[in-house]
């Protein structure tokens, strides 16, 4: 009788289901996916867009504000893409904003706008650049190499960054005088600020860099694990100094992107810019604890407490209120995240 019964069984798994019965299981593998994610992330940046709409009206809704909400994301926008790849890896990095503060001070030296005004305004792109490659080259060093925690190697980076801005500038603002970065980084192409062009492909490379190439594929692979990353052949500790220096950079980009906004290089600059940009990052869907990272989550996560911010700048509501209200869409995105951390690993 056990016979029989197991041979009907077998033969009632070789029945292939009917067509419709399995479209709700991969309905559902879709949603709880990166596209179910993202998907989320467009719902909530929506209902912000309505809600702005009706508080608002027409000062929210005007084209001119939309670019206005865009450009405030822009900056921390490119932070947080950098910062990206830091978290899936597996990492943390306090001290962007710092370092885009020393970028801006570097940068707006009397003796380097001379020198720019002399050679080419090029040279303020290059130095902010390159304040942000060293930072992150000696943040990925002092991690991979000399095995310091990350998060007390970047925060000793922050400190130390903001201590050398302030010594190099004698606290005081100084202001960009040269006229052809000015012209540069404040121009618009078809109408659109430069800034914004600046964030959408720094986007785009970096959508491309996470997901269409080893080194992507690296990055989420050594979030995962770090020891069977190492096992497989992966040269760990040298992928994560790549990984600080592509964060410094973007910080340092971020950097020129300030400049050109405020047309002033401060140590105030930047402040607190790690905070908003790891609550980007982790809003979007990114892993706290590595292993699955997404650029366009990321870009989304920038987006919606933009608006946010913008939403409640409009209705000239308390400061305070805006404090709480990012920091519940904080808490509720960990807690979604405690939730799906066991599915795959993922990224877009």
């Amino acid at each position: 009788m056990s016979e029989q019964n197991g041979a009907v069984a077998a033969r009632a798994e070789e029945i292939p289901p009917a067509p419709g019965q399995n479209r709700p299981g991969v309905v559902r593998r879709i949603l709880s996916g990166s596209v179910g994610r993202n998907l989320g992330l467009v719902i909530a940046l929506l209902i912000l867009v309505i809600v702005g709409t009706i508080t608002a009206g027409d000062r929210f809704a005007s084209y001119d504000n939309l670019l206005t909400i865009i450009r405030f994301a822009s900056i921390i926008g490119v932070i947080s893409i950098g910062l990206t790849f830091v978290i899936t890896a597996g990492g943390i990095d306090l001290s962007v904003g710092s370092v885009m503060g020393l970028a801006t001070v570097v940068a707006s030296l009397a003796a380097v706008q001379a020198a720019a005004t002399q050679s080419s305004w090029v040279l303020m792109i290059l130095i902010p650049l390159g304040v942000g490659i060293a930072a992150g080259l000696v943040n990925g060093i002092v991690i991979a190499y000399g095995n310091v925690v990350a998060f007390m190697a970047t925060l000793a980076m922050l400190v130390a960054a903001r201590g050398l801005a302030e010594l190099i500038s004698g606290r005081r603002t100084q202001i960009v005088i040269e006229t052809g970065f000015l012209q540069f980084t404040r121009s618009s192409i078809i109408g659109v600020p430069l800034l914004i062009w600046i964030f959408l492909i720094v986007a785009i490379i970096a959508w491309f860099l996470l997901n269409r190439t080893t080194f992507g594929r690296r990055t989420v692979a050594i979030g995962g694990n770090r020891e069977a990353s190492r096992l497989a052949g992966i040269r760990v500790k040298r992928h994560l100094v790549y990984v600080y220096v592509l964060s410094g950079l973007t910080a340092g980009i971020a950097g020129i992107m300030m400049l050109g906004r405020t047309t002033a290089g401060t140590s105030t600059h930047g402040t607190l810019y790690e905070l908003d940009a790891i609550a980007a990052v982790v809003v979007g869907g990114t892993l706290l604890v590595g292993g699955r990272g997404t650029i366009v989550g990321t870009v989304l996560g920038v987006l919606i407490f933009s608006t946010l911010t913008n939403v409640f700048t409009q209705n000239n509501l308390d400061t305070s209120v805006q404090a709480v209200t990012k920091g519940l869409i904080i808490v509720v995105a960990v807690l979604l995240q405690q939730r799906f951390a066991t599915r795959g690993p993922s990224g877009t």
